[in-house]
C-alpha cells in the first residue's frame, strides 16, 4: 500500500552533483533576471499554465501578488480556470480538456492532451515571456517545460526563467529523489509547499524555496472580511448564518461531502458517498449533506444530475466561494472526502473528517506497488499518525465509510483529538522565520507584511537573479 512518511524521508540525504553533471550545467544557456528583462520592455510577461481547480486557485493568488509587488505592469498569458481569468489571463482553452487524473485513466483523453500541449507550447514561444510559472499538474506541466526548453534551446540564446509551484511528491514514491534530480534540466526554481522539501530538492541540485501551503490564504481571506487575525490559523465560517439561509433545523446533522475535483473522481466517489448515506439515514433521521461542487463543468454537470436521485435533503455549494465553503464547514459536524487538498482545508476549519479514495484497478495496483508512505491525507503523512479515518482502495465501500462516520460523530474523544492535531499540523504549513527574514525592507512595504504564500511566492519570482 503506501510506508515511511515524509518527515524521515526529507530528512535523507542521498546525492550530490556528479562532474557530469556540473559538465551539463556550465553548458547551458543562462536566463536573464525577470524584472532586467522587464525593465527593457516596459513590462513583464508572465505565461501560466495550471490544469486543475487547486492550480487555478494558487496560480491567481501569485498572480494578484505579481500584479501588487512588480515595479513594472504585469502582462499574463497561458492556461487555466475561472479565478486566473479574474486576475486577466484569457485562457488558450477550458483548463477541463487537461485535468485527468490517474495512469490508465489518462488514455482515452491522450490525443486530446497531445494536441493542447502544442498549442501551450507555441503560445508560449508566441508570447516570449520573462517568466513561465507551471502550477501542480505535473505530468501536462513538465512535459510542457521540457518542449518549451527545447524550442528555446533551438532558436535563442536565451530562455525564461521557469518556476514550477508544487513540488511533485518525490518523497512518497520509490525512486522519487532519482526522478527529481532530472528536473534541473527544465525548472529553475522550485515553489515548495511542505518543510523539509526545499531542503532535498537543493541537496538533489534543484533549487527551491518553502513558501508555504496555499491553503493559508483561505484564513488569509477570511480574516480581511472580518477584520480580526485568528492566532492559531483556523479558518472560521458563520454557521448560524448557513443553517438560517438554508434552513436546516437545528437538530439535524449535517455532513459536508467533497468527492473532488475531477470527474474522473467524482463519476467514481459520488454513487460510494451516496450508498454511505442511505446506511446511515436510519441512524440519523435528521441528516442533511452539504455538496461541495468544483469549479469545473463537467462536475457540476454530473452533480446536478445526480442529486436528483439523492438519498437526504442537500445544499449545493459552487466551487470558487471561501466564506460559503467554510460556513458549510462550520455547520457541519463531519466531512467525508476524497483524498486531495480538501483535507487540509478540513484542518484549517478544524472539521472532523473521514478520507476515502478509490481509482481504476491498474492505478490502485500501481500506487501500490510504487508507493514508499503509509498514508494518503497529507495530515497524517505530515504527523506520522493515522489522525485522520482512511478508507483507501477496496476498503473504500459504503460499510466501511458509514462506520467511521458513525464513530466520528459519536465518540467526541476521537473528534477532540482530531481537532488538537489540526493545530499542530496546519503549524508546519507556514512560511519558515528564514524566508521572512530575507525579504528586504522594501518588500515589506510593498507586501504590506503579508507573509502569504503567494507573496512569498511572488517575491521569489521577482528576485531571481538579484544579488543577496
Amino acid at each position: 500500500m503506501l510506508g515511511a512518511t515524509v518527515g524521515k524521508t526529507l530528512c535523507r540525504r542521498k546525492w550530490s552533483p556528479s562532474s557530469s553533471s556540473a559538465l551539463w550545467f556550465s553548458s547551458v544557456p543562462r536566463t536573464k533576471a525577470p524584472l532586467e528583462m522587464a525593465e527593457r520592455d516596459g513590462e513583464l510577461r508572465v505565461f501560466v499554465v495550471a490544469g486543475e481547480v487547486s492550480g487555478d486557485s494558487i496560480a491567481s493568488r501569485v498572480m494578484a501578488s505579481l500584479k501588487l509587488l512588480s515595479p513594472f505592469p504585469v502582462r499574463f498569458a497561458g492556461v487555466g480556470g475561472a479565478k486566473m481569468s479574474s486576475e486577466g489571463m484569457q485562457s488558450l482553452f477550458p483548463i477541463e480538456d487537461i485535468s485527468v487524473m490517474g495512469i490508465w485513466e489518462l488514455l482515452p483523453h491522450l490525443y486530446r492532451i497531445r494536441v493542447r500541449l502544442k498549442e501551450t507550447v507555441e503560445a508560449a514561444a508566441s508570447f516570449e515571456p520573462h517568466v513561465v510559472l507551471t502550477v501542480d499538474s505535473k505530468g501536462f506541466s513538465f512535459r510542457f517545460l521540457k518542449q518549451l526548453r527545447a524550442r528555446y534551446n533551438q532558436q535563442k540564446p536565451h530562455w525564461p526563467v521557469h518556476f514550477h509551484y508544487v513540488a511533485p511528491s518525490f518523497w512518497a514514491w520509490k525512486g522519487g529523489e532519482a526522478r527529481l534530480r532530472g528536473l534541473a534540466e527544465i525548472v529553475d526554481h522550485l515553489l515548495c509547499i511542505l518543510p523539509n522539501e526545499d531542503k532535498i530538492c537543493k541537496l538533489n541540485g534543484v533549487s527551491a524555496t518553502f513558501v508555504g501551503h496555499p491553503v493559508l490564504e483561505d484564513v488569509l481571506e477570511l480574516n480581511l472580511r472580518s477584520n480580526y487575525l485568528v492566532p492559531d490559523w483556523r479558518a472560521e465560517g458563520n454557521a448560524e448564518d448557513f443553517r438560517n439561509k438554508h434552513v436546516i433545523p437545528s437538530g439535524a446533522t449535517v455532513i459536508s461531502l467533497l468527492p473532488g475535483s475531477r470527474v474522473q473522481e467524482v463519476t467514481r466517489m459520488l454513487p460510494i458517498f451516496a450508498n454511505t448515506l442511505e446506511l446511515l439515514k436510519e441512524t440519523f433521521p435528521q441528516m442533511m449533506t452539504v455538496i461541495h461542487v468544483a469549479p469545473n463543468k463537467y462536475v457540476e454537470n454530473f452533480i446536478a444530475e445526480a442529486v436528483h436521485r439523492w438519498p437526504l435533503p442537500s445544499v449545493l455549494i459552487p466551487g470558487g466561494m471561501t466564506q460559503l465553503r467554510y460556513d458549510a464547514f462550520s455547520a457541519s459536524r463531519v466531512a467525508l472526502c476524497t483524498s486531495g487538498t480538501v483535507a487540509v482545508e478540513l484542518q484549517l476549519a478544524r472539521l472532523p473528517c473521514v478520507v476515502a479514495y478509490r481509482a481504476n484497478f491498474l492505478t490502485e495496483w500501481y500506487i501500490k506497488y510504487k508507493a514508499k508512505i503509509q498514508y494518503i491525507s497529507l495530515p497524517n503523512i505530515l504527523l506520522d499518525s493515522a489522525i485522520i479515518p482512511e478508507a483507501l482502495f477496496r476498503s473504500c465501500t459504503p460499510g466501511n465509510l458509514a462506520l467511521l462516520l458513525m464513530n466520528l460523530i459519536h465518540d467526541n474523544n476521537f473528534r477532540e483529538e482530531q481537532i488538537v492535531a489540526a493545530e499542530k499540523f496546519v503549524k508546519l504549513l507556514l512560511p519558515s522565520e528564514r524566508i521572512r527574514g530575507n525579504l528586504s525592507q522594501q518588500d515589506l512595504m510593498r507586501a504590506n507584511s503579508n507573509y502569504s504564500p503567494s507573496v512569498v511566492a511572488a517575491l521569489t519570482i521577482l528576485n531571481y537573479g538579484k544579488p543577496i
